[in-house]
Protein backbone atom coordinates (compact mmCIF):
# COMPACT_ATOMS: atom_id res chain seq x y z
CA UNK A 1 0.00 0.00 0.00
CA UNK A 2 1.33 3.45 -0.82
CA UNK A 3 1.62 5.90 2.02
CA UNK A 4 -0.80 8.84 1.80
CA UNK A 5 1.36 11.74 2.85
CA UNK A 6 -1.60 14.12 2.81
CA UNK A 7 -2.88 12.53 6.01
CA UNK A 8 -0.07 10.44 7.42
CA UNK A 9 2.71 11.81 9.58
CA UNK A 10 5.92 10.81 7.81
CA UNK A 11 9.16 11.13 9.68
CA UNK A 12 10.91 13.02 6.92
CA UNK A 13 8.58 13.58 4.02
CA UNK A 14 7.99 10.87 1.43
CA UNK A 15 11.49 9.42 1.24
CA UNK A 16 12.49 5.82 1.66
CA UNK A 17 14.16 5.35 5.03
CA UNK A 18 12.88 7.89 7.53
CA UNK A 19 15.28 8.73 10.35
CA UNK A 20 14.25 8.55 13.96
CA UNK A 21 12.83 11.87 15.14
CA UNK A 22 13.58 13.22 18.59
CA UNK A 23 10.66 12.94 21.01
CA UNK A 24 8.38 15.95 20.94
CA UNK A 25 7.37 17.90 24.00
CA UNK A 26 3.74 17.26 24.82
CA UNK A 27 1.69 20.12 23.32
CA UNK A 28 -0.15 20.55 26.65
CA UNK A 29 3.18 21.46 28.26
CA UNK A 30 3.71 24.41 25.91
CA UNK A 31 1.82 27.57 26.97
CA UNK A 32 -0.24 29.28 24.29
CA UNK A 33 1.63 32.45 25.26
CA UNK A 34 4.84 30.92 23.88
CA UNK A 35 3.35 30.57 20.40
CA UNK A 36 1.82 34.06 20.64
CA UNK A 37 5.20 35.56 21.57
CA UNK A 38 6.81 33.87 18.57
CA UNK A 39 4.01 35.24 16.38
CA UNK A 40 4.88 38.73 17.63
CA UNK A 41 8.52 38.12 16.73
CA UNK A 42 7.43 36.94 13.28
CA UNK A 43 5.37 40.12 12.94
CA UNK A 44 8.44 42.26 13.67
CA UNK A 45 10.47 40.28 11.14
CA UNK A 46 7.69 40.61 8.55
CA UNK A 47 7.51 44.39 9.02
CA UNK A 48 11.26 44.68 8.56
CA UNK A 49 11.17 42.50 5.46
CA UNK A 50 8.42 44.35 3.59
CA UNK A 51 8.74 47.91 4.87
CA UNK A 52 10.92 48.99 1.93
CA UNK A 53 8.58 47.75 -0.84
CA UNK A 54 6.28 50.76 -1.06
CA UNK A 55 9.17 53.09 -0.14
CA UNK A 56 11.04 52.35 -3.37
CA UNK A 57 9.76 55.31 -5.44
CA UNK A 58 10.44 57.66 -2.49
CA UNK A 59 13.94 56.24 -1.98
CA UNK A 60 14.64 56.56 -5.71
CA UNK A 61 13.75 60.27 -5.56
CA UNK A 62 15.50 60.82 -2.23
CA UNK A 63 18.83 59.41 -3.39
CA UNK A 64 18.51 60.27 -7.12
CA UNK A 65 18.77 56.64 -8.24
CA UNK A 66 16.69 54.42 -10.52
CA UNK A 67 13.88 52.22 -9.23
CA UNK A 68 16.05 49.17 -9.83
CA UNK A 69 18.90 50.67 -7.82
CA UNK A 70 16.52 51.61 -5.02
CA UNK A 71 15.34 47.99 -4.94
CA UNK A 72 18.83 46.99 -3.81
CA UNK A 73 17.68 47.72 -0.24
CA UNK A 74 15.32 44.75 -0.62
CA UNK A 75 17.93 42.57 -2.29
CA UNK A 76 20.55 43.31 0.39
CA UNK A 77 18.14 42.36 3.17
CA UNK A 78 17.10 39.15 1.42
CA UNK A 79 20.66 38.03 0.61
CA UNK A 80 21.80 38.53 4.20
CA UNK A 81 18.63 36.88 5.49
CA UNK A 82 19.19 33.83 3.33
CA UNK A 83 22.90 33.37 3.97
CA UNK A 84 22.58 33.89 7.73
CA UNK A 85 20.42 30.78 7.98
CA UNK A 86 23.60 28.76 7.62
CA UNK A 87 24.63 30.12 11.01
CA UNK A 88 21.36 30.39 12.93
CA UNK A 89 20.09 26.86 12.39
CA UNK A 90 23.02 25.18 14.17
CA UNK A 91 23.16 28.00 16.75
CA UNK A 92 19.52 27.33 17.62
CA UNK A 93 20.26 23.64 18.06
CA UNK A 94 23.33 24.43 20.17
CA UNK A 95 22.00 27.13 22.53
CA UNK A 96 18.26 26.59 22.37
CA UNK A 97 16.00 27.92 19.63
CA UNK A 98 13.81 30.11 21.82
CA UNK A 99 16.83 31.81 23.38
CA UNK A 100 18.48 32.53 20.03
CA UNK A 101 15.22 34.02 18.71
CA UNK A 102 15.11 36.42 21.67
CA UNK A 103 18.76 37.40 21.12
CA UNK A 104 18.12 37.99 17.43
CA UNK A 105 15.20 40.33 18.15
CA UNK A 106 17.36 42.39 20.51
CA UNK A 107 20.11 42.71 17.87
CA UNK A 108 17.51 43.50 15.19
CA UNK A 109 16.40 46.52 17.18
CA UNK A 110 19.96 47.83 16.82
CA UNK A 111 20.33 47.06 13.11
CA UNK A 112 16.96 48.67 12.35
CA UNK A 113 18.16 51.77 14.20
CA UNK A 114 21.19 51.85 11.87
CA UNK A 115 18.79 51.98 8.90
CA UNK A 116 16.86 54.85 10.50
CA UNK A 117 20.11 56.78 11.05
CA UNK A 118 21.66 56.07 7.62
CA UNK A 119 23.04 59.28 6.04
CA UNK A 120 22.76 58.06 2.44
CA UNK A 121 21.93 55.23 0.04
CA UNK A 122 25.14 53.31 0.64
CA UNK A 123 24.73 53.45 4.41
CA UNK A 124 21.12 52.35 4.09
CA UNK A 125 22.21 49.36 2.00
CA UNK A 126 24.68 48.38 4.72
CA UNK A 127 22.04 48.83 7.40
CA UNK A 128 19.57 46.66 5.49
CA UNK A 129 22.26 44.02 5.00
CA UNK A 130 22.82 43.85 8.76
CA UNK A 131 19.08 43.99 9.45
CA UNK A 132 18.51 40.99 7.19
CA UNK A 133 21.27 39.04 8.92
CA UNK A 134 19.91 39.69 12.42
CA UNK A 135 16.24 39.09 11.59
CA UNK A 136 17.06 35.81 9.87
CA UNK A 137 16.77 33.72 13.03
CA UNK A 138 13.20 34.59 13.90
CA UNK A 139 10.80 32.78 11.56
CA UNK A 140 12.81 29.63 10.66
CA UNK A 141 13.85 28.93 14.25
CA UNK A 142 10.27 29.54 15.40
CA UNK A 143 9.06 27.00 12.86
CA UNK A 144 11.75 24.54 13.97
CA UNK A 145 10.79 25.03 17.63
CA UNK A 146 7.13 24.37 16.82
CA UNK A 147 8.29 21.27 14.96
CA UNK A 148 10.06 20.14 18.13
CA UNK A 149 7.02 20.52 20.39
CA UNK A 150 4.00 19.80 18.16
CA UNK A 151 3.38 16.37 16.53
CA UNK A 152 3.30 16.30 12.73
CA UNK A 153 -0.42 15.47 12.50
CA UNK A 154 -1.34 18.74 14.26
CA UNK A 155 1.56 20.84 12.99
CA UNK A 156 0.27 22.50 9.81
CA UNK A 157 -2.67 24.31 11.50
CA UNK A 158 -0.39 25.38 14.38
CA UNK A 159 2.18 26.72 11.92
CA UNK A 160 -0.60 28.54 10.10
CA UNK A 161 -1.75 30.23 13.30
CA UNK A 162 1.84 31.18 14.15
CA UNK A 163 2.18 32.71 10.70
CA UNK A 164 -0.65 35.13 11.45
CA UNK A 165 2.06 37.24 13.05
CA UNK A 166 4.21 37.17 9.93
CA UNK A 167 1.19 37.90 7.74
CA UNK A 168 0.21 40.91 9.84
CA UNK A 169 3.84 42.05 9.76
CA UNK A 170 3.92 41.87 5.98
CA UNK A 171 0.71 43.89 5.76
CA UNK A 172 1.73 46.53 8.26
CA UNK A 173 5.20 46.78 6.75
CA UNK A 174 3.87 47.54 3.26
CA UNK A 175 1.32 50.03 4.61
CA UNK A 176 3.89 51.69 6.87
CA UNK A 177 6.35 52.11 4.00
CA UNK A 178 3.68 53.51 1.69
CA UNK A 179 2.28 55.92 4.25
CA UNK A 180 5.73 57.13 5.22
CA UNK A 181 6.59 57.66 1.55
CA UNK A 182 3.71 60.15 1.27
CA UNK A 183 3.50 61.76 4.71
CA UNK A 184 6.65 61.18 6.79
CA UNK A 185 10.40 61.15 6.52
CA UNK A 186 11.68 57.94 4.91
CA UNK A 187 13.55 57.16 8.15
CA UNK A 188 10.38 56.95 10.26
CA UNK A 189 9.34 53.38 9.36
CA UNK A 190 12.78 52.05 10.30
CA UNK A 191 12.48 53.79 13.67
CA UNK A 192 9.11 52.07 14.17
CA UNK A 193 10.69 48.70 13.37
CA UNK A 194 13.38 49.43 15.96
CA UNK A 195 10.78 49.99 18.67
CA UNK A 196 8.78 46.87 17.76
CA UNK A 197 11.83 44.60 17.88
CA UNK A 198 12.89 46.04 21.25
CA UNK A 199 9.50 45.32 22.81
CA UNK A 200 9.32 41.81 21.34
CA UNK A 201 12.81 40.95 22.63
CA UNK A 202 11.70 41.76 26.18
CA UNK A 203 8.49 39.73 25.81
CA UNK A 204 10.38 36.69 24.51
CA UNK A 205 12.84 36.75 27.41
CA UNK A 206 9.97 36.85 29.91
CA UNK A 207 8.13 33.99 28.22
CA UNK A 208 11.26 31.85 27.84
CA UNK A 209 11.84 31.84 31.59
CA UNK A 210 8.35 30.41 32.10
CA UNK A 211 8.66 27.53 29.62
CA UNK A 212 9.29 23.96 30.77
CA UNK A 213 12.93 22.92 30.60
CA UNK A 214 12.26 20.32 27.90
CA UNK A 215 10.92 23.04 25.58
CA UNK A 216 14.00 25.27 25.70
CA UNK A 217 16.95 22.94 26.15
CA UNK A 218 19.54 22.68 23.34
CA UNK A 219 19.56 19.67 21.05
CA UNK A 220 21.59 16.82 22.52
CA UNK A 221 23.44 16.26 19.25
CA UNK A 222 24.43 19.90 18.83
CA UNK A 223 27.84 19.73 20.54
CA UNK A 224 31.29 20.05 19.05
CA UNK A 225 33.16 22.60 16.92
CA UNK A 226 30.82 25.05 15.21
CA UNK A 227 32.32 24.82 11.71
CA UNK A 228 32.37 21.03 11.77
CA UNK A 229 28.74 20.95 12.86
CA UNK A 230 27.76 23.46 10.17
CA UNK A 231 29.23 21.27 7.44
CA UNK A 232 27.97 18.05 8.96
CA UNK A 233 24.41 19.15 9.67
CA UNK A 234 23.72 20.85 6.36
CA UNK A 235 25.46 18.01 4.52
CA UNK A 236 23.19 15.53 6.28
CA UNK A 237 20.10 17.53 5.33
CA UNK A 238 21.16 17.72 1.68
CA UNK A 239 21.79 13.97 1.64
CA UNK A 240 18.03 13.39 1.97
CA UNK A 241 16.51 13.23 -1.56
CA UNK A 242 13.14 14.66 -0.52
CA UNK A 243 14.88 17.54 1.29
CA UNK A 244 16.57 18.49 -1.98
CA UNK A 245 13.18 18.57 -3.71
CA UNK A 246 11.66 20.80 -1.04
CA UNK A 247 14.66 23.13 -0.95
CA UNK A 248 14.80 23.46 -4.73
CA UNK A 249 11.08 24.15 -4.88
CA UNK A 250 11.14 26.91 -2.28
CA UNK A 251 14.18 28.53 -3.96
CA UNK A 252 12.29 28.89 -7.23
CA UNK A 253 9.14 29.91 -5.38
CA UNK A 254 11.09 32.81 -3.89
CA UNK A 255 12.22 33.88 -7.38
CA UNK A 256 8.85 33.76 -9.14
CA UNK A 257 6.65 35.08 -6.30
CA UNK A 258 8.60 37.68 -4.35
CA UNK A 259 10.62 39.05 -7.23
CA UNK A 260 7.46 40.38 -8.94
CA UNK A 261 5.70 41.03 -5.61
CA UNK A 262 8.28 43.66 -4.65
CA UNK A 263 7.11 45.75 -7.64
CA UNK A 264 3.34 45.51 -7.20
CA UNK A 265 3.27 48.76 -5.23
CA UNK A 266 5.39 50.56 -7.84
CA UNK A 267 3.27 49.09 -10.67
CA UNK A 268 -0.01 50.36 -9.20
CA UNK A 269 1.56 53.74 -8.47
CA UNK A 270 2.90 54.16 -12.00
CA UNK A 271 0.10 52.54 -14.03
CA UNK A 272 -2.92 53.97 -12.21
CA UNK A 273 -1.45 57.07 -10.55
CA UNK A 274 -2.37 55.93 -7.05
CA UNK A 275 -0.74 57.54 -4.03
CA UNK A 276 1.85 55.33 -2.40
CA UNK A 277 -0.09 55.33 0.87
CA UNK A 278 -3.15 54.04 -1.00
CA UNK A 279 -1.07 51.42 -2.76
CA UNK A 280 0.31 50.25 0.57
CA UNK A 281 -3.24 49.77 1.78
CA UNK A 282 -4.11 47.71 -1.32
CA UNK A 283 -1.12 45.43 -0.96
CA UNK A 284 -2.16 44.89 2.67
CA UNK A 285 -5.01 42.83 1.25
CA UNK A 286 -2.38 40.17 0.45
CA UNK A 287 -2.18 39.67 4.20
CA UNK A 288 -5.97 39.49 4.45
CA UNK A 289 -5.94 36.53 2.08
CA UNK A 290 -3.16 34.93 4.10
CA UNK A 291 -5.12 35.50 7.29
CA UNK A 292 -8.07 33.75 5.69
CA UNK A 293 -5.89 30.71 5.07
CA UNK A 294 -4.46 30.77 8.58
CA UNK A 295 -7.91 30.86 10.17
CA UNK A 296 -9.30 28.16 7.88
CA UNK A 297 -6.16 26.03 7.60
CA UNK A 298 -7.52 23.05 9.53
CA UNK A 299 -10.53 22.73 7.24
CA UNK A 300 -8.60 23.43 4.03
CA UNK A 301 -5.87 20.91 4.84
CA UNK A 302 -8.42 18.22 5.68
CA UNK A 303 -10.64 18.77 2.64
CA UNK A 304 -8.08 19.56 -0.07
CA UNK A 305 -4.94 17.67 0.94
CA UNK A 306 -1.45 18.74 -0.02
CA UNK A 307 -1.69 18.17 -3.79
CA UNK A 308 -4.73 20.39 -4.26
CA UNK A 309 -3.40 23.00 -1.85
CA UNK A 310 -0.29 23.30 -4.01
CA UNK A 311 -2.11 23.38 -7.36
CA UNK A 312 -4.94 25.58 -6.09
CA UNK A 313 -2.59 28.04 -4.46
CA UNK A 314 -0.53 28.38 -7.64
CA UNK A 315 -3.60 28.93 -9.81
CA UNK A 316 -4.91 31.63 -7.48
CA UNK A 317 -1.55 33.42 -7.42
CA UNK A 318 -1.12 33.24 -11.19
CA UNK A 319 -4.60 34.63 -11.81
CA UNK A 320 -4.08 37.42 -9.27
CA UNK A 321 -0.73 38.49 -10.73
CA UNK A 322 -2.22 38.57 -14.23
CA UNK A 323 -5.14 40.71 -13.06
CA UNK A 324 -2.89 43.19 -11.24
CA UNK A 325 -0.63 43.38 -14.29
CA UNK A 326 -3.24 44.02 -16.99
CA UNK A 327 -6.51 45.13 -15.37
CA UNK A 328 -7.83 48.35 -16.95
CA UNK A 329 -8.75 49.88 -13.58
CA UNK A 330 -7.09 49.76 -10.18
CA UNK A 331 -10.25 48.43 -8.52
CA UNK A 332 -9.49 44.98 -9.91
CA UNK A 333 -6.42 44.89 -7.70
CA UNK A 334 -8.52 44.89 -4.52
CA UNK A 335 -9.75 41.28 -4.79
CA UNK A 336 -6.63 40.21 -6.70
CA UNK A 337 -4.25 41.09 -3.86
CA UNK A 338 -6.40 39.19 -1.35
CA UNK A 339 -6.62 36.16 -3.64
CA UNK A 340 -2.86 36.22 -4.14
CA UNK A 341 -2.31 36.11 -0.38
CA UNK A 342 -4.64 33.13 0.00
CA UNK A 343 -2.93 31.29 -2.85
CA UNK A 344 0.57 32.00 -1.59
CA UNK A 345 -0.06 30.60 1.87
CA UNK A 346 -1.86 27.54 0.47
CA UNK A 347 1.34 26.69 -1.40
CA UNK A 348 3.99 28.01 0.97
CA UNK A 349 2.52 26.63 4.19
CA UNK A 350 2.49 23.17 2.62
CA UNK A 351 6.18 23.52 1.82
CA UNK A 352 6.87 24.84 5.34
CA UNK A 353 5.23 21.81 6.89
CA UNK A 354 7.45 19.51 4.83
CA UNK A 355 10.47 21.58 5.87
CA UNK A 356 9.82 20.87 9.56
CA UNK A 357 9.86 17.12 8.90
CA UNK A 358 12.30 16.50 6.07
CA UNK A 359 15.18 15.89 8.53
CA UNK A 360 13.64 15.88 12.04
CA UNK A 361 16.83 14.93 13.86
CA UNK A 362 18.38 18.13 12.47
CA UNK A 363 15.28 20.30 12.46
CA UNK A 364 17.10 23.57 13.20
CA UNK A 365 19.46 23.06 10.27
CA UNK A 366 16.78 21.76 7.91
CA UNK A 367 14.34 24.64 8.49
CA UNK A 368 17.25 27.08 8.30
CA UNK A 369 18.23 25.60 4.94
CA UNK A 370 14.61 25.98 3.81
CA UNK A 371 14.52 29.65 4.79
CA UNK A 372 17.94 30.24 3.27
CA UNK A 373 16.84 28.85 -0.09
CA UNK A 374 13.61 30.84 0.00
CA UNK A 375 15.27 34.18 0.67
CA UNK A 376 18.20 33.59 -1.63
CA UNK A 377 15.59 32.86 -4.27
CA UNK A 378 13.78 36.03 -3.33
CA UNK A 379 16.96 38.11 -3.54
CA UNK A 380 17.69 36.71 -7.00
CA UNK A 381 14.08 37.29 -8.02
CA UNK A 382 14.14 40.94 -6.92
CA UNK A 383 17.46 41.49 -8.66
CA UNK A 384 16.15 39.96 -11.90
CA UNK A 385 12.87 41.83 -11.68
CA UNK A 386 14.70 45.08 -10.93
CA UNK A 387 16.74 44.60 -14.08
CA UNK A 388 13.74 43.70 -16.22
CA UNK A 389 11.40 46.50 -15.16
CA UNK A 390 13.53 49.02 -16.98
CA UNK A 391 13.35 46.91 -20.15
CA UNK A 392 9.87 45.35 -20.32
CA UNK A 393 7.98 47.27 -17.64
CA UNK A 394 6.35 46.19 -14.40
CA UNK A 395 3.30 44.56 -16.03
CA UNK A 396 5.32 41.94 -17.89
CA UNK A 397 7.44 41.25 -14.82
CA UNK A 398 4.21 40.39 -12.94
CA UNK A 399 3.06 38.25 -15.86
CA UNK A 400 6.33 36.31 -15.81
CA UNK A 401 5.76 35.63 -12.12
CA UNK A 402 2.32 34.22 -12.91
CA UNK A 403 3.76 31.71 -15.37
CA UNK A 404 6.65 30.88 -13.05
CA UNK A 405 4.51 29.98 -10.05
CA UNK A 406 2.47 27.54 -12.15
CA UNK A 407 5.69 25.83 -13.20
CA UNK A 408 6.98 25.61 -9.63
CA UNK A 409 3.76 24.04 -8.33
CA UNK A 410 3.56 21.54 -11.17
CA UNK A 411 7.16 20.45 -10.73
CA UNK A 412 6.76 19.98 -6.96
CA UNK A 413 3.70 17.79 -7.30
CA UNK A 414 5.31 15.72 -10.05
CA UNK A 415 8.41 15.11 -7.93
CA UNK A 416 6.22 14.36 -4.93
CA UNK A 417 4.26 11.78 -6.90
CA UNK A 418 7.49 10.20 -8.16
CA UNK A 419 8.93 9.83 -4.67
CA UNK A 420 5.63 8.46 -3.41
CA UNK A 421 5.61 5.81 -6.16
CA UNK A 422 9.17 4.84 -5.28
CA UNK A 423 8.19 4.52 -1.62
CA UNK A 424 5.21 2.33 -2.55
CA UNK A 425 7.43 0.14 -4.75
CA UNK A 426 9.94 -0.45 -1.96
CA UNK A 427 7.15 -1.06 0.58
CA UNK A 428 5.56 -3.59 -1.76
Amino acid sequence: MPVDITTAAPAAGPHLTPPTAPPAVLPAAVPVLAIAALALAAMASGISLRVADALLPRLAREFSVSLGEAAQVITAFAVAYGLSQLMFGPLGDRFGKYRVIAWACAVSAGTSALCALAPGHGALLLGRLLAGASAAAVIPLSMAWIGDVVPYAQRQPVLARFLIGQICGFAFGVWLGGYAAEHWDWRTPFAVVTAVFAVVAVVLQIVRRRLPAAAVQPAAAARGPVLKRLVGEFGAVLSVPWARVVLGTVFFEGIVVYGPFAFIASHLHQRHGLALSTVGGLVMLFALGGLGFALGARVLVRRLGEVQLVYGGALLMAAALAVVAFAPAWGWSVPACAVMGLGFYMLHNTLQTHATQMAPERRGASVAAFASCFFLGQSLGVALAGTLVGVVGTAWVLAAGALGVLGVAGQFNRRRAGVRMATAHVAG
